[in-house]
Formats: C-alpha cells, sequence, structure tokens
C-alpha cells in the first residue's frame, strides 16, 4: 500500500506584486521624509555658511566689520583652539569668542583663567546659561529668549549711548554685579551686558545675539557703530572660532554615560513609561479568558482554514500546524478502524488496527502519523498530501 498522493497545493507566500502593493505608502512616505530631510539640510547649510567667520563675505559672515575695524588700525587675528585663545589675551587685546556654547566646562574656566586679569576685554557672542555662568561670573542667562528686533540703549555706556538704536535682542541676562551696564533691555532684562573686571582694568561684554557683526546687518540702525567701539577697543582683535577638532576639548576625567545625556531625562524617561502604560491598557481591549460569541455572517470553512494557515505561517510554526493535522486525522480514522475515538492518538491502539485494515508498513504509519515535525513548508505540504491519501485510502477499503 501507498499512502503517497500528487494533489494541487496553494502557495500561501506573496507575491511581489502584492508586497508592493501593501508597502507602497509606506515606501512613499519614507521618500517624502528623506527628500524634506535632505532639502531643509541644504537650505540651512547655504543660509549658515561661514556664520560669524571673519573671513567669510556671505550675509551671516563678518567680513565687513573686519575690514572697517582695519582701517582703524586694528589688526583681526582668527583662532580655532583654546590654546592660541589663552595665549593672545593681554592688556591690548580684545576676544571675541564666537560661539561659547562650544565649548566644554573645561576650555571654559580655562579660558576665564586666561582672560579674567589680562586687562583686556572678552566679548561673549550669544552665550548661554552654563557658559555665561563660567566665562562671566555673576551673569545669568534668562531661560527665555526675546525676539531679535531694534532696541534703544537705555544705559550709560558710552558706546551703547553713541551707537543709538541696534538690532539687537536673542538671549537676556540678569546679573547680581552692582558696577554693570546693562543696556538694549527686551523686557526689562538686558541684551547686551558689560561687566568690569575684578583686577586689571579690563571687562566682559555679553551680546544676546550676533546680529550687529553680521555682513548684512552693519548698514542698519546703529549696529555698525556698536560693533566697530565694541570691538575695537584695544588695538588688537582675536577672533576666537570654536572647533570640535580642538583636542583641548577632551576632558582628563572621563564622563559616564548618564553625564552625556540631556537634562531632564529622567522626566523624559518616566513620561514615555506612563504613555506605553495607557497605550498598552488602551490595546489591551479584553481581559479574562475569551468568550465565544456568535458570528453576523456564516464564514466558509475553506476561508477559516486558509486563515488558520496563514497565521501558523506567519509564526513559523509548521510543528504546530503538523501537530493539529496529525491529530485531526487520527480521529477521523478511529471509527473507521473501530477503535475508540479516546485511544485514537494512542499509537499502540491506532497503528495496529491500521496495519491489519490496510496490510501497510507499521513503521511508516508511526511516522506518518505520529513522527517528528517538518522541517521545511515543503515538507508540511508533502505531510499534508500523505495524510490525504492516507485518509481515502481507509475510507475506499
Amino acid at each position: 500500500m501507498t499512502t503517497e498522493a500528487t494533489l494541487p497545493t496553494t502557495s500561501t507566500t506573496p507575491t511581489a506584486r502584492q508586497v508592493w502593493t501593501r508597502n507602497r505608502g509606506l515606501a512613499l512616505a519614507v521618500v517624502l521624509v528623506l527628500a524634506a530631510a535632505v532639502v531643509m539640510a541644504a537650505v540651512r547649510s547655504t543660509a549658515q555658511h561661514g556664520a560669524l567667520d571673519p573671513r567669510s563675505v556671505d550675509p551671516h559672515g563678518s567680513r565687513a566689520v573686519v575690514r572697517l575695524l582695519a582701517d582703524r588700525g586694528v589688526s583681526t587675528r582668527v583662532v580655532t583652539t583654546l590654546d592660541a585663545a589663552r595665549a593672545a589675551a593681554g592688556r591690548d587685546t580684545t576676544v571675541l569668542v564666537a560661539v561659547p556654547d562650544l565649548l566644554t566646562g573645561r576650555q571654559q574656566s580655562r579660558l576665564r583663567e586666561a582672560t579674567a586679569a589680562s586687562g583686556g576685554r572678552t566679548v561673549l557672542v550669544a552665550a548661554g546659561g552654563s557658559s555665561v555662568e563660567r566665562l562671566a561670573p555673576g551673569v545669568t542667562a534668562d531661560p527665555a529668549s526675546s525676539l531679535r528686533t531694534t532696541l534703544a540703549p537705555d544705559c550709560t555706556l558710552p558706546e551703547a549711548r553713541r551707537a543709538g538704536s541696534a538690532d539687537t535682542g536673542g538671549i537676556r541676562y540678569t546679573t547680581t554685579r552692582l558696577d554693570a551696564d546693562s543696556c538694549y533691555p527686551s523686557h526689562r532684562l538686558a541684551t547686551l551686558l558689560r561687566v568690569p573686571a575684578a583686577t586689571g582694568g579690563g571687562d566682559t561684554v555679553v551680546l544676546g545675539a550676533p546680529d550687529i557683526l553680521y555682513n548684512d546687518r552693519l548698514d542698519e540702525q546703529g549696529d555698525a557703530s556698536l560693533a566697530l567701539q565694541l570691538l575695537g577697543s584695544r588695538p588688537h582683535l582675536v577672533w576666537y572660532l570654536p572647533s570640535l577638532a580642538d583636542s583641548s576639548a577632551i576632558d582628563d576625567e572621563r564622563e559616564s554615560f548618564l553625564d552625556l545625556l540631556p537634562p531632564g531625562w529622567l522626566w523624559g524617561t518616566l513620561q514615555l513609561f506612563l504613555a506605553a502604560v495607557l497605550a498598552a491598557f488602551w490595546r489591551a481591549r479584553r481581559f479574562g479568558p475569551l468568550v465565544p460569541e456568535r458570528l453576523p455572517v456564516a464564514i466558509r470553512a475553506s476561508e477559516t482554514a486558509e486563515g488558520r494557515a496563514r497565521l501558523y505561517r506567519k509564526a513559523n510554526a509548521r510543528d504546530r500546524a503538523a501537530a493539529a493535522l496529525r491529530s485531526t486525522t487520527r480521529t477521523r480514522l478511529a471509527p473507521l478502524l473501530g477503535v475508540p475515538v479516546s485511544q485514537a492518538h494512542a499509537p499502540e491502539s491506532l497503528l495496529p488496527a491500521l496495519s491489519t485494515h490496510l496490510a501497510g508498513e507499521g513503521q511508516t504509519l508511526h511516522a506518518l502519523l505520529f513522527g517528528p515535525p517538518p522541517g521545511d513548508d515543503k515538507a508540511l505540504i508533502a505531510l499534508t498530501d500523505q495524510l490525504d491519501a492516507l485518509e481515502r485510502e481507509v475510507r475506499r477499503s
């Protein structure tokens, strides 16, 4: 007796066309997001190219103010390392720090040590909260920035009074120093602050916004006058452009992973956890055991079988699928062979009766009805065909 059969099989593997139809919306969304990111990066890189660079002639460069300073006898030197900026600090030098927030805490402290008693001037451009507290002790940055607009001096600082209204704004500052000059207030907080040094006769000027240094803003209001006076009080100007390649940015003490995380990460993590719990509660629509219910429409048995087969295939559960097929076949064969249904799944009861009925090999029947799970989908389909052929053979005989 043979239990092999060649029956037509139905493939549940989705075709390339079906995969594309299902996922084309997601693919289109990904392409649009990537295209938008590229466009935004290109626009921003073009707009910010050479920002605050005294060698740049772009709108946000600072070549114009350097040329005007040179006409007045002020020499300008560009440095990109902390050591060069510290070495250049002196009584006859103004040190401009273009982006103080790029400096590490250690770099800021070392720069402050070099400029505090040098007798020169230090200009900080748009220094944030942590950097301004290190580079200009006694000065605090307000968390809320103001719009960059035309403001009146409203102070006694000679440079500001001679320049008049200027395009300032940006970060606002407060100070506990009584001898400080607070100028160009926005909502009663200064956007330009001059703090005299305790010794040496030098001072520190904090600018809330870099607009008065841009090439395309010098011809507006009193921007050019204010910039030239602030940067031209000494015969030498050192323009410090902090660089990420500066070796001094590497701290001697290694920071832990938690030190590298931004402030508020713990609160953010807690919010994400609560959101996940609420999402899980929302998705868990049923609690407790499943309750059977009558379906509003009749579903064909073939559709139910095919749907269950797709679930098995998606989970790669060939063992469960094979076990279900063999169990159903044994249950249907037992009454045909005169074996009680309760003993249909016992090899010692079912196999002798089946061998006697078909005069087949017991070893082959045992492997077919009680064997190991198939190794791949092809073997599972072959097992299905063999079980169908066996059941037909028993019914015919």
